[in-house]
């Protein structure tokens, strides 16, 4: 891993930032990308690593700006890791329809700006990876669970159609599907489950490094739970 160059977006958030962390610790360059911009999350990655704070990735220039200053940067890019997104718990009855709609632009449309405008510089790389972060509730929806997971199977779709489009020059594109992430928020909605039972952050980092690494080049395509004991 060690000189690779990581375009890691929703950077500033648990997930983001500890596999941003993560992958600096292989020796990776990283870049945070995110709308908002955490000195927390920068400053645990070492002097190499850069943020692009303030960047909306539901629009397609904003995207297509921000990848291609990490390529310029760091004179290449070989992983985009596309963390960002949302979650919002709602039934249909008592929904919004413009919520549908903002969780298709956070979940979907951030994932396929940002790999769109990845795709020159990951094929250019001699091991280029995207990885995507879909939802082991889009496998089976639960009640409330219509916005998020409809999105999320949008996820899972892109993943699965953009692995072929780039698998024959050399490009893998994959996804972990975890099941309630071991967060503050989660804890603080759910306060009486097992937190033990969910998956943490570091161990969910570890999975998405692996797809995002040399050694992963046989796996495209995949759609991989990720569940701890839930």
């Amino acid at each position: 891993m060690a000189g690779r160059v990581f375009a890691i977006t929703g950077a500033s958030g648990v997930l983001g930032s500890a596999v941003a962390k993560a992958a600096a610790a292989q020796g990776t360059r990283v870049a945070l990308i995110d709308h908002a911009k955490h000195a927390d999350a920068l400053e645990a990655c070492g002097p190499e690593a850069i943020m692009l704070g303030g960047v909306d990735l539901t629009d397609a220039v904003a995207a297509g700006a921000a990848v291609d200053a990490v390529a310029d940067r760091f004179g290449g890019l070989d992983a985009v890791i596309n963390v960002a997104g949302g979650f919002k718990w709602e039934t249909l009855e008592n929904s919004l329809m413009q919520d549908w709609h903002r969780l298709f632009l956070m979940n979907v449309q951030t994932a396929a700006n940002t790999s769109r405008a990845a795709i020159p510089h990951l094929k250019r790389s001699l091991a280029g990876r995207i990885v995507n972060i879909g939802a082991n509730a889009a496998l089976k929806a639960a009640a409330g669970m219509g916005p998020y997971a409809a999105s999320k199977a949008g996820v899972h779709a892109l993943t699965e159609s953009l692995a072929e489009e780039l698998k024959a020059d050399g490009v893998t594109v994959n996804a972990v599907l975890p099941s309630i992430i071991d967060t503050p928020t989660n804890r603080a909605d759910m306060p009486n489950a097992d937190f033990s039972a969910w998956v943490s952050p570091d161990d969910l980092a570890a999975v998405i490094l692996f797809l995002a690494s040399p050694d992963a080049g046989a796996v495209t395509g995949a759609l991989i739970p990720v569940t701890g004991r839930v």
